[in-house]
């Protein structure tokens, strides 16, 4: 029996007859190969084509490790890391200069931002690092930087999706999905309440220290949610803990750190609580040291 692919296929064919780059190859050889007939007598024919596709994938392999010097590293800053991803002119770059001030360039044109662009947002004192990442489409990772943005996802705290369409949602889950991936995610849809959406969906709270007589302190700490005081103390302080296990000089007691708390986490305002008392969002602290 012949083989007798149809009109797709050999378009699929002259297009990788005519590619310029690797890239190009192997995009045209999946094709090739989701086109190519079922029947018995075209098995030849599509073990050859995913034959072609495995020396491509680990030739381009290769060379994504030989340009590895070259790959993008991000210093990271503030409480946590979010990750902007999506399709190209879905309101990435636009959401980036909205919370952080940045200045990053965007158009009607497709995939206007080349690099990963990063800022810093500011959410009632607590400073949280945005980081756009470069459009995704179809077959990310094997694009020539498509490992090392999809790394920075990776080391993401919370990961914002933007899509226009179920299908641009899809390939955005499976693209993450091929690299394993697994983040806490929010849709984007143009919310005005995003700072505080954003807030929810990270393992964190935020509380203040206060000084006996004074005000709470500003700005917050940013603890995991679950902290304790004694978690506060260390922030504030690397050697706080230390002076706890001192001996007091005048009686030989040990000092005992104790705290005094405002907000959910007591039944009542201003009481006494051990370092080992669990802290809620917007929780005020009062540390002492005997």
């Amino acid at each position: 029996m012949a083989t007798n692919p149809d009109y797709e296929y050999s378009n699929a064919m002259k297009e990788y007859m005519n590619a310029s780059s690797d890239e190009e190859k192997l995009k045209a050889l999946r094709r090739m190969l989701s086109k190519a007939p079922k029947h018995k007598s075209a098995e030849k024919l599509v073990a050859d084509i995913k034959n072609r596709i495995a020396k491509l994938k680990k030739k381009l392999e290769k060379q994504r490790k030989q340009k590895k010097g070259r790959q993008f590293t991000l210093r990271k800053e503030g409480a946590a890391t979010i990750a902007l991803v999506g399709v190209t002119n879905t309101g990435k770059s636009t959401l980036l200069n909205k919370l952080t001030g940045a200045k990053v360039k965007f158009s009607d044109y497709e995939y206007t931002t080349k690099n990963p662009e990063v800022g810093i947002f500011d959410y009632h004192g607590i400073k949280l690092q945005i980081v756009e990442i470069p459009s995704l489409f179809e077959n990310f990772e094997e694009s020539e930087r498509g490992p090392s943005f999809l790394s920075l996802i990776r080391q993401s705290d919370l990961v914002i999706l933007f899509f226009k369409t179920p299908e641009e949602k899809n390939m955005l889950t499976n693209e993450l999905n091929k690299m394993d991936i697994d983040k806490p995610t929010l849709i984007y849809n143009n919310q005005e309440n995003i700072g505080d959406l954003i807030w929810g969906r990270l393992p964190l709270i935020k509380v203040r220290t206060k000084i006996p007589g004074r005000k709470p302190d500003f700005p917050p700490v940013a603890l995991k949610k679950d902290s304790a005081i004694k978690a506060l103390a260390e922030h504030v302080h690397k050697d706080f803990l230390k002076k706890f296990k001192e001996k007091d000089k005048n009686n030989g007691k040990f000092i005992m750190p104790w705290a005094r708390v405002w907000g959910k986490s007591v039944k009542f305002q201003g009481q006494r609580c051990s370092l080992n008392h669990k802290l809620e969002e917007g929780d005020i602290v009062e540390l002492h040291l005997k």
